[in-house]
Parts: structure tokens; C-alpha cells; sequence
């Protein structure tokens, strides 16, 4: 059986003395990319998607994120936009839009921002790099696992027990709850319909 904790005083995989395995459920909302939104493609002429047409490319890498805890949690995102473009000829500025977007239970999206990174290519070189970060705010009490449903996940249970070969995590409001207080910061680039079914389809 896993006890779930609920602070970070026990270590993931832990082995607990009465039995079981500790797992670590963090408050914070984790930070990830959404598929088909980590790399963004600009041709020349735009219209195109033909390889020979491949003006500059651009990846969304090294995403960190770390969270403060008051009222509400507030979460950083930090990450590193690499690009490189077909053309050194001359000294170039490329600005590209990306998006940050607060998601609940996996599918609601409660609040969406988009911020722009600019990318300075000097002349004769191919690649550059620029920072970026995002943050978001989420309200302490909607991410924190009502007591009940804590109770029912962390009481302890003896082989033999009626309910001991009963997973917690199976049960429809144990699984509902988990859902609802789960949030996540999602950053990606602000692509078009097009550029996304070119990220999708390629």
C-alpha cells in the first residue's frame, strides 16, 4: 500500500516503518511542455513549408521551475530558448511569442499569459540564445487534498483488514479529488494553427 505525504519531510520511494511506500505529492503546480509546442519553425516566404524554406528554428529547453508557499503558491518558470537560422549574412533580430497557461485537473485552463523572447543573432554567426521565464499564481486551499480524502489515502492498514487489499487511489472520489487540487504551468510557444500542424505532422 502507498502513503501518500503531503510535505516534503519524507523522501520519494522511501521504505515507512509500518509498512508500505512513501510517495511525495507536491501542492506546487509542476512545470512542463505541451506536446507539439517546444520548437517553432519560421519559413521564408512564410507561406511555405518547404525544407529549402527554413528561415530560423527555435527549441524551448532546460525548463526548471520553483515554487513559494503563502496564501497562494506562486510558481516560476525558467527556461532557455535555443534558435538557429539559415542566413548569417547580416546582424538579425528575431522576436518569438510563447504562452504560460495555469491547467487544472489536466484539461481547464484557469489563466493563460504570453510574453515574448527576443533572440539577437550578430552577423556571421547561426545560433543564439536567450532566457526566458513565466510565472503563476494558484490558490493554496484549491490545491491541498481535503482531510477526508488525506485520511483515506494515509490510514493505516493491517493484512487481514477488510479493506487492506483495497487501493485508495481507486476510489472514484479519492481519484476525483486527486484531479481537482492537481495544477500545472504550462509553457510552450504561442503557435499558429499552422505552425502547430506543421509541429504535428512533420
Amino acid at each position: 500500500m502507498i502513503a501518500l505525504a503531503l510535505a516534503g519531510c519524507s523522501r520519494r520511494g522511501e521504505i515507512d516503518p509500518t509498512g508500505g511506500i512513501v510517495a511525495v505529492r507536491s501542492a506546487c503546480p509542476t512545470a512542463a511542455i505541451p506536446a507539439y509546442t517546444g520548437d517553432i519553425t519560421l519559413f521564408n516566404p512564410a507561406g511555405s513549408t518547404d525544407a529549402r524554406a527554413i528561415d530560423v528554428v527555435a527549441n524551448i529547453t532546460d525548463l526548471r521551475a520553483t515554487c513559494s508557499e503563502g496564501a497562494q503558491f506562486y510558481s516560476e518558470a525558467t527556461f532557455v530558448v535555443n534558435a538557429r537560422r539559415s542566413d548569417a549574412t547580416a546582424a538579425r533580430q528575431v522576436t518569438l511569442p510563447y504562452f504560460s497557461a495555469v491547467v487544472r485537473g489536466g484539461n481547464a485552463v484557469v489563466a493563460k499569459r504570453v510574453g515574448q523572447v527576443v533572440l539577437d543573432f550578430p552577423a556571421g554567426q547561426y545560433r543564439a540564445s536567450a532566457s526566458a521565464k513565466a510565472g503563476s499564481f494558484v490558490d493554496k486551499a484549491a490545491a491541498t487534498l481535503p482531510a477526508d480524502i488525506q485520511a483515506k489515502i494515509t490510514q493505516k492498514r493491517k493484512a487481514g483488514d477488510e479493506d487492506a487489499a483495497i487501493d485508495p487511489f481507486a476510489q472514484p472520489d479519492v481519484r476525483a479529488a486527486l484531479q481537482r487540487t492537481s495544477f500545472e504551468l504550462l509553457v510552450g510557444f504561442n503557435l499558429t494553427q499552422d505552425q502547430l500542424r506543421y509541429n504535428a505532422t512533420r
